[in-house]
C-alpha cells in the first residue's frame, strides 16, 4: 500500500515531465504507480532476481545516454540545499556584550566595591600601625649588628673587586694568559680607583660620626641614631625572613582552563565524554573562551549530541571533586537562549554558603512599590535575584532550621514597606517569627492551638469571598481604568474601589491544611483564591516544612507561581514544592547540605529557568525595624485597619480598647445621625496614638465586621453649606453594642 505523500510525489513529478517532454501526452497513472512499486519492491531486496517479474512500463523505456534534467529525481536524493538565516539575520541575531560593566551600572554594586576597598586599605593599614612599636621597630633593633657585620663586607668586597675574581681564576684554569693579563690590569685599576673612595667615604662617615656625637643636636642625634639603626636593621633581614607580616592572606584559585574542564568533564560519568576524551579527543565544545564572570570563572559548553544540562547537573558532586574545588563553588545552568545541550558552567572563587548573612536590598528603604519587584537574595554569582509579588502566588518549603522563616519575612516585609498593601498574618507554629509586624496587619495569629487554626481556616474562608468580592468589583470598572481586569497601581491608589492589594501569609501551613476538621476545607479555599486571586491583587504565601499530599494537596501545590525550595529530604518532596519532573531534569533541592547550605535553595517561576538563591537573611530586630517604619507609612496614608486598630473581634489576641464604645464616646444621644468623616476626626482627637490619620473609609470599614452600615446622612458643613454624604445612625450603634454585650453574658 502506497502512502498518499507518495502517490502526490509521484504524481508531481509525472506533471513536471509531461510540461516539459511532451505537453500533449496522455500518461496512465495506475501504470506508473505499478512500475514505481516493482521498483521499490526490487531495490528492497525481496525479489531474488529483480528483473524476473519486471513489467514493460514507461520508465523502461527511459534512454541512459538522456540529458540528467529530463529524468525524474527523487527528492531524497537530491543534493541538500543551503538555507538558514543570511548575513543580516545573523548579525541581527549576535549578542552584544555590554559596553559598560555590569557593576558599573549597579548603583549598589559599585558603593559595595568602593567600601570593600575601603575597607581593606583601612585593614592594612591598622594591622601594621599596631606592629610597628611592638614588633617591627625591635626586630630592626635586632637586626642592625648583623646589618653593620653585611654593609662592612660589602663594601670591602666591592674595594677589592671580589665580584671579578671568579672570572679570572675560570680564565687561569683555562691557561689563557692573554686574557688573564687583561683582567688583572683591569683589577687593578678598579682596585686602586675604589680604594681611594673607601678611604675618603670612611673619612667622612667618621666626621660626621664626631659631628652627631659631638655637635649635633639632640633631634638631630636621635633621627640620625633611628635612621642609622633601622637602615642597619633592614641591610640585616635574612632572605628567609622578611621584617613586615601579611595584613591579608589571599585565597589562591585556580585559573580555569580547558584542559582542566575537559579532564574534569570526562571524570563525572557520561560515557559519550569518557570515550572522546580516551581517543584523544575533548569530547566537548566550548562555545566561547573561558572569562572571568564575578567572583569566579564561566565557561560555556557545547555538550555532545544526546547529553542534557540535567545529566551533569545530576553529577555536580563528581563534577566539583574533578575540578578540585568545595561543591559550592560548582553550578551548572542551563542556557535559556540556546539548545538544551548548552551547559553554562560557574565556577565560583569560595563556597556560597561561606559567603555569610546576605543584607537585604530594602534592610534601609523608606518604602517599596509591591507592583515592583521584590529582593529577594543573590545567586552563587553574587547577582541580585528578585520576586514579583503581585499576580503571584508563593511556595517555601524545606526541612526544619533551613531558612524557610526568613525567606517569608524577606517577602512579608517587602509587603508591608507598600502601605497601600493590607496584610494578614497567620503563623501556625506558635514561636512567634512575625509578631513584629502584628503592628501593620489586618489579620494576625500566632499559635499551633485548634483556635488558632480555626483562626487561619476562618481567614481562607472570608479570603474567598473577597476574592468573589473583587471579581464583581473588578467586572463594573470601565474598561479604560482596567482594560485588561488586572489590579493596577492606578486602581490600588483608589481606596474607594477597595482593590487595594492583599497579601495573606500562612506559615507552617501543614498544620492548617492537615487538621482533621479544618483541612479538606481550607485547601478548597485555598486552591480556589491560589487560581483566581492573582488578578485581583490577592497573593498568599505558604511555608511549610513536610510538603506531602497531606498537608500541601495537589491542588495547591500544582497552580503556586513562584516556588522556593531549600533542603528537603527526598525526590518527591522536593516535586511537591518546585514542580513535577524537577528533580528529573536536575532541579535538586536534597544536593543541599544540611546546615552548612542553610539559607540556600532554588528558585523557580521568578526566572526563566530556575536559580540557586541564597535569601536575605532578617533577624527579629531588623524585622522590628522595618515594620516601625511600614506603621508609620501607614499612619500617614490612613490605611491602618483590623488587628492593628483593634477591630478583629475574632483575632487570638484581643484588642486593649473597645471601638464601639469609643465611637459611641463620640457621638452624642443628641446626635442621631452623623458622618463617618466627623467620626474619624474625633476618634483621632480621642486616641491620636490609635485612630491617628483616620478617614471617614476607615470608619466605614472598621464599622462594618459588627453589622453597623453606613448610609446617607444630610448635614451641614463648617462653611454653612447642606449637603449629603456618607454616615451612621446611632440607633444602629446602640444596637450592636446591645447584641454584643447580650453575647458576651450568654458565653
Amino acid at each position: 500500500m502506497n502512502h498518499p505523500d507518495d502517490e502526490n510525489e509521484l504524481f508531481n513529478r509525472l506533471e513536471a515531465e509531461m510540461d516539459v517532454d511532451s505537453p500533449g501526452e496522455v500518461v496512465d497513472l495506475d501504470k506508473a504507480r505499478s512500475a514505481r512499486t516493482e521498483s521499490a519492491d526490487s531495490e528492497s531486496g525481496r525479489s531474488p532476481d529483480p528483473g524476473a517479474n519486471s513489467q514493460p512500463t514507461e520508465s523502461a523505456d527511459w534512454d541512459p545516454e538522456q540529458s540528467d534534467d529530463s529524468r525524474p529525481t527523487l527528492v531524497d536524493r537530491a543534493e541538500p540545499t543551503v538555507s538558514g538565516p543570511g548575513l543580516l539575520d545573523r548579525i541581527k541575531g549576535s549578542k552584544r556584550l555590554d559596553v559598560i560593566p555590569v557593576w558599573m551600572k549597579s548603583v549598589a554594586e559599585f558603593k559595595d566595591g568602593v567600601k570593600w576597598l575601603a575597607g581593606h586599605a583601612w585593614h592594612t593599614v591598622a594591622f601594621h600601625a599596631v606592629r610597628v612599636p611592638v614588633l617591627y621597630v625591635p626586630k630592626l633593633i635586632w637586626r642592625s649588628p648583623r646589618g653593620l657585620a653585611n654593609g662592612l663586607g660589602r663594601v670591602g668586597r666591592w674595594a677589592v673587586d671580589a665580584e671579578g675574581e671568579p672570572l679570572r681564576q675560570a680564565e687561569a684554569r683555562r691557561e689563557n694568559s692573554e686574557l688573564y693579563l687583561k683582567l688583572s690590569k683591569q683589577r687593578d685599576r678598579r682596585v686602586r680607583l675604589r680604594m681611594l673612595l673607601t678611604i675618603l667615604g670612611a673619612l667622612f662617615g667618621l666626621g660626621m660620626g664626631l659631628f652627631l656625637v659631638f655637635g649635633a643636636e639632640p633631634l638631630t642625634q636621635v633621627i640620625a641614631t633611628a635612621v642609622g639603626v633601622l637602615g642597619l636593621g633592614v641591610l640585616g633581614a635574612p632572605a628567609d625572613a622578611p621584617l613586615a607580616m601579611r595584613a591579608v592572606i589571599k585565597t589562591e584559585v585556580q585559573k580555569l582552563t580547558s584542559d582542566i574542564v575537559v579532564k574534569a568533564m570526562a571524570s563525572i560519568g557520561i560515557g559519550q565524554i569518557a570515550s572522546a576524551v580516551a581517543k584523544g579527543l575533548d569530547g566537548i565544545k566550548f562555545a566561547a573562551p573561558i572569562t572571568r564572570e564575578g567572583p569566579g570563572w564561566r565557561a560555556d559548553i557545547d555538550l555532545p549530541l544526546g547529553v542534557t544540562v540535567a545529566d551533569v547537573a545530576d553529577r555536580r558532586a563528581r563534577l566539583a571533586s574533578g575540578l578540585r574545588r568545595p561543591l559550592g563553588c560548582v553550578w551548572v545552568d542551563a542556557d535559556p537562549n540556546e539548545h538544551e545541550g548548552r551547559l553554562i558552567l560557574w565556577v565560583g572563587d569560595r563556597d556560597l554558603s561561606k559567603t555569610g548573612k546576605v543584607k537585604w536590598q530594602l534592610a534601609e528603604a523608606k518604602r517599596h512599590d509591591i507592583f515592583k519587584r521584590n529582593p529577594f537574595g543573590i545567586d552563587p554569582r553574587g547577582r541580585d535575584q528578585s520576586v514579583p509579588m503581585i499576580q503571584h502566588n508563593v511556595l517555601v518549603g524545606s526541612l526544619p532550621g533551613q531558612g524557610k522563616t526568613s525567606a517569608v519575612r524577606v517577602l512579608a516585609c517587602g509587603a508591608a514597606l507598600d502601605p497601600s498593601v493590607e496584610l494578614w498574618l497567620h503563623e501556625n507554629k506558635g514561636t512567634g517569627d512575625l509578631d513584629a509586624l502584628e503592628c501593620v496587619s489586618h489579620r494576625f495569629v500566632s499559635g499551633i492551638d485548634d483556635e488558632s487554626i480555626k483562626y487561619a481556616a476562618d481567614s481562607l474562608k472570608v479570603l474567598r469571598e473577597e476574592v468573589m468580592r473583587r471579581a464583581k468589583a473588578i467586572k463594573m470598572l470601565p474598561r479604560d481604568l482596567c482594560p485588561d481586569k488586572r489590579i493596577t497601581r492606578q486602581i490600588a491608589d483608589k481606596r474607594s474601589l477597595k482593590l487595594w492589594p492583599l497579601l495573606a501569609v500562612f506559615d507552617e501551613c501543614q498544620n492548617l491544611f492537615a487538621h482533621a476538621k479544618y483541612g479538606k476545607q481550607s485547601g478548597e479555599d485555598a486552591e480556589f483564591i491560589i487560581k483566581l486571586g492573582r488578578a485581583l491583587g490577592v497573593m498568599l504565601i505558604l511555608a511549610t516544612q513536610r510538603p506531602d499530599k497531606d498537608s500541601l494537596p495537589t491542588g495547591i501545590s500544582g497552580n503556586v507561581s513562584i516556588r522556593y525550595c531549600l533542603k528537603v529530604a527526598g525526590q518527591i518532596e522536593n516535586d511537591m514544592i518546585l514542580g513535577t519532573s524537577s528533580y528529573k531534569n536536575g532541579v535538586r533541592a536534597t544536593q543541599f547540605r544540611p546546615e552548612i547550605d542553610a539559607g540556600n535553595g532554588y528558585l523557580a517561576g521568578a526566572t526563566t529557568l530556575p536559580v540557586v538563591v541564597r535569601a536575605a537573611y532578617l533577624d527579629t530586630s531588623d524585622t522590628e525595624r522595618i515594620a516601625q517604619r511600614a506603621l508609620a507609612l501607614r499612619k500617614a496614608a490612613g490605611t491602618l485597619s483590623g488587628i492593628a486598630l483593634g477591630q478583629d473581634t475574632d483575632a487570638v489576641k484581643g484588642p486593649s480598647y473597645d471601638l464601639l464604645a469609643d465611637v459611641a464616646a463620640v457621638v452624642p444621644v443628641s446626635e442621631e445621625r452623623v458622618w463617618n468623616e466627623r467620626i474619624a476626626a474625633r476618634l483621632a482627637e480621642l486616641r491620636p496614638e490609635v485612630y491617628g490619620g483616620w478617614k471617614g473609609e476607615n470608619v466605614t470599614s472598621a464599622l462594618k465586621p459588627h453589622g453597623i452600615k453606613t448610609t446617607g446622612v444630610a448635614g451641614m458643613t463648617d462653611d454653612g453649606d447642606r449637603t449629603t454624604r456618607r454616615g451612621i445612625v446611632r440607633a444602629d450603634l446602640t444596637k450592636a453594642i446591645a447584641e454584643r454585650d447580650e453575647n458576651r453574658g450568654a458565653a
